[in-house]
């Protein structure tokens, strides 16, 4: 085989550091509700809330009649539903903290301790030793605070009622609500397209 002469040549720049010269990929501190990006979401999750008669129509849950259109009925149904399912979820949660009053007020009293707080910084920063603690810093502290009465309130066992209810009130409902019956030929098309490629 004959010698090939690739021709490498050109300009080296230097471009400034990642962090300094592109701000999409930094993150950030906090999450908060004023956060344009937690907006975002939210407000998407609002819009693809599908109509509740649809979501509880008992004349749509069918047996599926063999185990691999199971397996696709429950993944179309995570899909097509996944916001109705985070709303069953936000009120499962909701049920468990009104059930559970010492839960209830612990949630309140770290919540109303991290709101104090957020007042207290627009005023004057926390000073500690002679070093400024951070808002987030004291969000830390109030949460690790915030562990043993959680504990004793019996956050725990809370948790994983919450989580095991969601994935039986999910699993279940994704199982057996026939998806195929609600979803209009133009959606079919589109999933039939999708699923060839």
């Amino acid at each position: 085989m004959g010698d090939v002469e690739i021709e490498v040549s050109g300009t080296l720049t230097h471009q400034q550091p990642l962090e300094t010269s592109n701000k999409m990929f930094q993150l950030p501190m906090h999450i908060s509700l004023s956060s344009p990006a937690a907006r975002e979401w939210i407000g998407q999750r609002r819009e693809n809330v599908r109509p509740w008669p649809v979501f509880l129509s008992t004349s749509n849950f069918r047996a599926p009649s063999s185990i691999p259109r199971l397996s696709k009925r429950i993944v179309k149904n995570i899909e097509y539903f996944q916001s109705n399912y985070l709303f069953v979820f936000c009120g499962l949660v909701v049920y468990c903290l009104i059930t559970s009053p010492l839960l209830l007020i612990a949630v309140a009293a770290s919540l109303g301790a991290c709101y104090i707080l957020s007042l207290k910084n627009n005023e004057r920063k926390v000073i500690l030793f002679g070093r400024e603690i951070s808002l987030a810093q004291q969000y830390g502290l109030i949460a690790i605070c915030s562990i043993p009465v959680f504990y004793w309130a019996g956050a725990g066992a809370a948790l994983f009622w919450v989580l095991g209810a969601s994935f039986f009130v999910v699993t279940l409902h994704a199982a057996l609500y026939n998806i195929d019956a609600v979803l209009t030929p133009e959606e079919e098309r589109f999933d039939l397209v999708m699923e060839n490629v």
